[in-house]
């Protein structure tokens, strides 16, 4: 029995692209009886306890096995949700996958002391191993054991889509993944594994064209790829923009990219689209790009920017604020710096310290300290305190609206 307990948004359909995923895995090996059940823990009627009491009406006694992954929107449920299974007289296996598990280095039997066995890595190929009885391979730790460093892997080549089996019957809005990893190592990133980088491997083209074409032929009108960065392989990134557009597609398309790898190609294949892209610049300050590990090229940033804004494609820049060796002012001064040079869209997010990235192990260092909220934020450290966060919270909150009286004002100019 699969249970999702997803965040989902307004315009998503129940069952997660990552949910939907394993789902196809575990039914294309044909020989296993899957349950699935889906809820958003983010929405107002959620109820963990009716969690509980479905899980517990499906259960078949001990030869059931229940698998869910940990995030952290939904880390506190999944921990109250097993060591409840277990106090009802549950006695199958537990397993635990998803980011939570796959960056704990170690403390995971304490952390979630009801469960059996622990996913590191992609899940879709571990967990029908373990549903056909192995449990000693790359990427499982089984409770009480020490971890196996190596991460679990998957052919993606042989990747099942969730699409093109019916798992996820495409609609309006779709979130399509056409590879995973990323090469860079920012330190408040979990794209990269703990210890390690994670390679960046791109689906088949089959697979891709054929969802393509579904998506097509159902008249989905936007599509949000879930890639790290779409932009990193620039072969990769412009077949799957020119196909979209040799094959019809007229919805929109939402991709988040890296400027450095921003070429003539690349924007060229962006006009033939209703394309928006989003750039993570994070800051533009030397001293916290050092200390998040991410070092941005301004000067290619620039060069980016003036192309895009050259042929008018739509772009956002996001930030972000909490960082390592910010203060108030330099965060409004990454700002100023997006707006000088005419970014027309700017957003800022609060910093998170996700399990096990590098900020996470080195939060002393910098003396990072989190609210106390279900996800919790970085609201103080060495360089800013809470009053100051506060002020950089007003800050991000007011960028839609700065956002349009500068747009209003470039508007009015050029008229």
């Amino acid at each position: 029995m699969l249970v999702g307990l997803g965040y989902i948004r307004e315009q998503d359909p129940r069952t997660t692209l990552g949910h939907a995923s394993l789902l196809a895995a575990v039914r294309a090996a044909g020989d296993i009886d899957a349950d699935s059940l889906d809820y958003a823990v983010n929405q107002a009627d959620f109820r963990r306890e009716e969690v509980l009491r479905d899980v517990r009406s499906r259960l078949r006694g001990a030869s059931s096995m229940v698998g869910i992954g940990a995030y952290i929107w939904n880390d506190a449920v999944v921990r109250w949700l097993i060591r409840e299974l277990r106090e009802g007289g549950f006695m199958g296996d537990i397993v635990l996958g998803g980011p939570q598990i796959s960056y704990t280095e170690s403390g995971l039997d304490e952390l979630y002391p009801e469960a059996t066995l622990f996913v590191r890595g992609y899940g879709e190929t571990a967990l029908v191993r373990l549903l056909h009885g192995e449990r000693e391979f790359p990427g499982v730790q089984a409770a009480g054991r020490s971890a196996i460093a190596k991460p679990a892997q998957l052919d993606f080549a042989q990747a099942k889509s969730p699409y093109l089996d019916g798992t996820l019957p495409p609609c309006d809005f779709v979130r399509w993944e056409t590879q995973r990893g990323c090469p860079y190592s920012c330190s408040f990133c979990q794209h990269t594994e703990a210890l390690m980088k994670l390679k960046l491997r791109a689906f088949a083209r089959e697979r891709l064209d054929a969802e393509m074409r579904l998506f097509v032929e159902r008249g989905v009108k936007k599509i949000t790829v879930l890639d790290p960065l779409f932009n990193l392989d620039r072969e990769h990134c412009t077949w799957v923009l020119h196909r979209l557009g040799e094959l019809g597609y007229r919805g929109s398309l939402s991709l988040q990219c890296r400027f450095e790898q921003v070429t003539a190609e690349f924007v060229e294949a962006c006009t033939r689209l209703d394309v928006s892209l989003e750039f993570g610049l994070q800051t533009i300050h030397a001293a916290e790009m050092e200390a998040v590990g991410r070092n941005n090229k301004l000067e290619c940033v620039e060069r980016a920017i003036a192309m895009l804004l050259a042929a008018d494609v739509p772009f956002e820049v996001s930030l972000i604020y909490g960082l390592p060796a910010q203060t108030v002012a330099s965060f409004r001064q990454s700002i100023d710096w997006c707006f000088d040079r005419h970014v027309p869209s700017v957003r800022a997010f609060p910093l998170m310290l996700l399990r096990g990235t590098g900020l996470d192990v080195s939060r002393e260092r910098w003396s990072l300290e989190e609210s106390g909220d279900a996800i919790p934020l970085v609201v103080s450290s060495s360089t800013f305190n809470r009053e100051d966060w506060r002020e950089m919270r007003r800050i991000a909150d007011a960028l839609p609206s700065r956002v349009a009286s500068e747009l209003v004002s470039i508007a009015g100019a050029a008229a």
